[in-house]
């Protein structure tokens, strides 16, 4: 048998407080009433808070994700150790430089002994409630560290940690040990050293993912656009993030909340909300530097090489006259005249966009481009790189919609063969990214098959 333990558990009983005889006096006896009918046991361990409002619990979640989000700030390191010989089992920096982890060991062990021995907590230790932590200075940093049944956890922070922080300590230290009992005790027989795959699990659960550099999806759905558009908060994030991703291929969210403040005037934990929301929506997504580095730099790479074999990038420009004259010009031109044309292609580009003359936008971007490639300048190349993947977004998603909206006007009119055509069009749109739209594909794929029963 295996007993879960669940908490918090929120439970809406979606009933009008106004119109309720048992509300609030009896809300107790009621809840755990119908959460028994689901089987769930809760006689003990139970904690029960009244949320009367939907703006106090996305008040709630909203102190709760700032939360995470200082705890997750607070830390610089993340370090696991084996309990008996002190030996690292996890060396895990979240912005921790400059911190010898080997000496840091040594000082953590001789801590701990001198605590231990002394059997007193004169400010090196911290006793409680059976969870004993220790506390102490190290350099510049606040030491947090818990001992495990055979693994030691040692956060090394900026500032002291908070209660919060205390309590995620303790429950990952039981799960982690519980969860990877297994390696533990190879670790502890043998000596093996196995560890590396269990990050993930310790980024998760101390919300690592909140300092992460983030970027944007590349393709967002018509309807989540619509949503955004309606959201003032979280249009307000989406243009800053493009305009930071502007100068870099990445942001992090402290940046991202300090642009949108000097704009927006609002609380910083309400603006991390709705950032947490496009997190969720993979709107925006958390990456590592290196990937995003990686990806924009696989990008310009496969650019540069197709222009400099002289394959032209855009279909539409292929046959133009455009390009091999600037061919002809760019062999006389200064480092000053190319990058006013970089910059004057580029103007040209957003004008021809914001019109919404995307064929346009795209041969001027284009060429942009091929000023930047030729010259090395790979600042430019990286942020014209992210234009044209903006645009060529922008232009999926119109091919996309027309696409889906001629073949619902032949279904209804019972066309199915030119219903189906334009169907399967838009699921090869779809396809592009298809780990984005993994369900729409087969809702689509589905209607394609019922349309074809009827030919």
């Amino acid at each position: 048998m295996v007993y879960f333990q669940i908490s918090p558990i929120g439970f809406d009983c979606r009933k009008d407080k106004n119109n309720c005889e048992k509300y609030p006096d009896f809300c107790l006896e009621c809840v755990k009433a119908q959460l028994e009918k689901f089987g769930l046991n809760l006689d003990y361990n139970l904690k029960f808070t009244i949320i009367d409002s939907e703006e106090k619990r996305i008040q709630m979640f909203r102190d709760l994700i700032w939360q995470k989000f200082l705890d997750v700030l607070n830390i610089k390191y993340i370090l696991l150790m084996a309990k008996e010989s002190g030996l690292a089992l996890i060396d895990y920096p979240i912005s921790g430089a400059g911190v010898n982890t080997e000496l840091l060991t040594g000082f953590i062990q001789a801590n701990i002994a001198f605590s231990e021995s002394s059997n007193t907590s004169n400010g090196n230790a911290n006793h409680g409630n059976n969870h004993q932590f220790y506390e102490f200075q190290y350099k510049t940093f606040n030491i947090l560290l818990k001992n495990g049944q055979f693994i030691r956890i040692c956060l090394v922070l900026d500032n002291k940690a908070s209660d919060s922080l205390k309590i995620l300590v303790t429950d990952f230290l039981s799960k982690y040990e519980s969860r990877y009992l297994n390696k533990i005790e190879a670790h502890i027989r043998k000596g093996i050293m196995h560890f590396e795959d269990t990050i993930d699990y310790i980024t998760d659960t101390f919300n690592v993912k909140l300092v992460f550099p983030m970027i944007l999806t590349h393709t967002l759905l018509p309807d989540e656009l619509d949503l955004i558009q309606k959201n003032p908060i979280q249009k307000a994030i989406m243009d800053f993030a493009e305009l930071l991703l502007v100068s870099k291929s990445f942001f992090f969210i402290i940046n991202l909340i300090d642009e949108v403040q000097k704009i927006v005037r609002i609380d910083a934990n309400k603006i991390l909300y709705e950032v947490y929301q496009l997190i969720e929506k993979k709107i925006i997504i958390p990456t590592t530097i290196e990937t995003a580095e990686d990806t924009i730099s696989k990008f310009q790479e496969s650019r540069a090489v197709r222009i400099a074999s002289n394959e032209l990038i855009s279909s539409i420009i292929s046959n133009d006259d455009a390009i091999n004259e600037l061919k002809e010009k760019v062999k006389h031109m200064s480092e000053e005249e190319v990058k006013s044309s970089i910059f004057s292609f580029i103007r040209k580009a957003e004008a021809a966009e914001k019109g919404l003359a995307y064929k346009e936008a795209q041969e001027e971007y284009e060429m942009a481009l091929y000023l930047a490639s030729g010259f090395d300048y790979k600042e430019e190349v990286g942020r014209i790189s992210f234009m044209i993947l903006d645009l060529d977004k922008k232009i999926k998603e119109l091919e996309l919609e027309y696409a889906l909206k001629i073949g619902e006007k032949a279904e209804k009119k019972k066309d199915y063969v030119k219903a189906i055509n334009y169907y399967q069009q838009g699921l090869k749109i779809l396809y592009d990214a298809q780990e984005l739209y993994e369900s729409r594909i087969k809702k689509l794929k589905k209607k394609i098959a019922n349309l074809q029963k009827n030919l």
